[in-house]
């Protein structure tokens, strides 16, 4: 799929305009900061709606809205759906993990009585069990000091959220949700990556959705009693969830995976805890410590370590410039899918 398949009509580039380069250029600046705001909300507004609905029935809820709203927008847009059955399986389960499989677990774990901080703890191993994978399976390696980066972040993390851990509330049950969550995340992430890099966001945000509420309607269905009480918190809540993170923070975090290694995009988790540390100071009043705030600044330098460029060391005279820029090519796209 060439890059034009994944714009908006009416989008399209125009490398000769100067106007057109600046925006784009703006636009990949704000990506991730804007990402990392989006993920971080969507523990406010799932607190907020949480006490109104069970949390299988409440994706099923996200799910089915987010695919009503994208299915209308592919079909008129005439977005490109994939060639193949195959190519349109690959994106159904990533979707499956990315989204059922890591929020079925977080709610299910909050859902069993364990505490936000010991989620966000939990799934803030993802970046460094993402490097794990993405060594054997994508090719990615790192160096000492984006190892040094991601250990540095989950210090940070830990800092963050030391007054909100606790560990009442611990069960077999919450413990397997939230290795559920962070398993889904993971695998989901380096999945994506591997399997199906490239589609159009229209369409593939359809096909992941299904691929989740293919996950979780059958849980909902089963152990819940499906029943919801409808409050203008749980409206807001919804709506906030499905059209900021389900479709926007999504469709961000498919192009940084799109565009970048998953161990740098994954490293951006590390600074949702912080993120939301503020929110709730700015929204609710919450306070944090000076540990908190030395973590938050552990964390950003961290993510710094592992996301910026190292410089290319200087020619050695065994060292041509041909053998430098051979070395640190990308690899070469996958095909489509």
């Amino acid at each position: 799929m060439s890059q034009s398949d994944t714009q908006f009509p009416g989008n399209s580039a125009a490398p000769q305009a100067d106007s057109g380069l600046t925006s784009s250029a703006l636009f990949v600046a704000v990506m991730p900061p804007l990402f990392v705001f989006l993920w971080a909300t969507g523990f406010v507004f799932t607190k907020l709606g949480m006490p109104y609905v069970e949390p299988m029935t409440f994706l099923v809820l996200r799910f089915v809205l987010v695919i009503s709203l994208m299915l209308p927008i592919a079909l008129l847009w005439r977005a490109r759906w994939p060639h193949s059955w195959p190519a349109a399986l690959h994106i159904v389960a990533s979707g499956a993990l990315i989204h059922g499989g890591y929020l079925g677990g977080v709610f299910s774990a909050i859902h069993a009585g364990m505490s936000a901080g010991v989620i966000a703890l939990v799934c803030g191993l993802q970046p460094i069990l993402t490097a794990f994978a993405a060594a054997p399976i994508l090719g990615e390696r790192l160096s000492r000091r984006q190892w040094a980066g991601l250990l540095l972040g989950l210090l940070g993390v830990a800092l963050v959220l030391q007054r909100r851990m606790s560990l009442d509330g611990l069960s077999l049950t919450s413990i397997a949700a939230a290795l559920v969550a962070l398993g889904s995340i993971t695998s989901g992430t380096v999945y994506q990556k591997r399997f199906c890099p490239n589609f159009d966001l229209r369409s593939g945000a359809v096909l992941q959705f299904i691929g989740a509420l293919c996950l979780v309607t059958p849980l909902a269905w089963l152990n819940e009693t499906r029943q919801v009480q409808w409050t203008g918190e749980l409206v807001l809540a919804l709506a906030w969830l499905v059209v900021a993170l389900s479709i926007g923070a999504i469709a961000l975090l498919t192009l940084l995976i799109r565009r970048g290694a998953v161990t740098k995009v994954a490293s951006l988790i590390y600074l949702v805890p912080p993120t939301t540390a503020v929110l709730a100071w700015l929204m609710f009043g919450e306070t944090f410590t000076g540990l908190a705030l030395l973590g938050m600044a552990f964390t950003v330098l961290g993510v710094a370590l592992v996301v910026t460029r190292q410089p290319v060391p200087a020619a050695s005279p065994a060292a041509t410039p041909a053998a430098i820029l051979a070395a640190s090519a990308s690899p070469a796209p996958r095909r489509d899918a």
